[in-house]
């Protein structure tokens, strides 16, 4: 989590996944609302189930339970494709152009080092590369280099079209496209995007990566360390969780 629930009233875009915050948080929900009423905001949601959230929002799209994973990366595919990313931003403040042993891959759904017998990685492959004159990290300015960190995103996601984002989520394609656009519009200085997401994420069996995959999108867009961006986590309020069992009384403490 980067930012907190005030500073969702900064966004112009808010991707909600991963939880219900209309019903589940709605004292928190104000400030979706807020972003709405004072920027304009688009609220945009994606969810296995139409929720009182998705009633509420601008555009919903559907997506089979357990893809979140898949449709973010789709995104991320879409942003690179179609240069709906900031430039700038990846360059300052990311690690998109350093450089990374030119022995690590990607094959066959596992990465360079994997020992099958202890089912573990060796990760020697995934380091940074030295630069040859100052024996520092090798950093890439123009993200051109296909060892950096930015050319193997770009080709780790290559496989996530929508095409397959639709075969994998059984989002249809059009619906996916639209939220791609929707989201990708904040990549630029003057537009901020934030992620919200809650217990559907947090409790799934992948849900670190699916989290990682939502900050390497606002990484992407530019949208982390601003105001009305980030990975924001719905949680805080009563209504996210059940109250918790009152302590049993000890006989010392009654009455008599």
């Amino acid at each position: 989590m980067t930012n907190g629930w005030v500073d969702i009233k900064n966004a112009d875009v808010i991707l909600a996944m991963g939880g219900n915050p209309a019903e589940n948080h709605p004292v928190g929900f104000k400030w979706f609302m807020e972003a709405r009423r004072g920027r304009g905001a688009k609220l945009v949601v994606v969810d296995p189930r139409f929720t009182r959230t998705a009633a509420v929002a601008d555009y919903y799209a559907p997506i089979r339970p357990g893809t979140d994973i898949a449709f973010l990366l789709g995104i991320i595919h879409y942003a690179l494709e179609n240069k709906r990313y900031h430039e700038d931003y990846v360059k300052l403040h990311t690690n998109a152009g350093y450089v990374i042993n030119d022995k690590f891959e990607f094959n066959d759904g596992l990465f360079s080092g994997f020992d099958a017998e202890k089912k573990e990685y060796a990760r020697g492959t995934w380091a940074y590369a030295a630069d040859e004159t100052s024996n520092a990290y090798k950093v890439d300015a123009s993200l051109s280099d296909e060892h950096c960190v930015f050319q193997l995103l770009k080709k780790h996601v290559a496989r996530y079209t929508p095409e397959m984002v639709e075969r994998i989520c059984g989002t249809p394609k059009a619906s996916f496209l639209k939220v791609a656009e929707m989201v990708t519009s904040t990549g630029t200085a003057e537009r901020v995007g934030t992620i919200t997401y809650a217990l559907g994420w947090t409790q799934h069996s992948t849900g670190v990566q699916i989290i990682r995959a939502a900050a390497m999108l606002q990484l992407l867009l530019g949208n982390v360390g601003r105001p009305g961006g980030g990975v924001t986590r719905s949680a805080g309020t009563p209504t996210s969780r059940a109250p918790p069992t009152p302590p049993a009384r000890s006989r010392s403490c009654r009455a008599t």
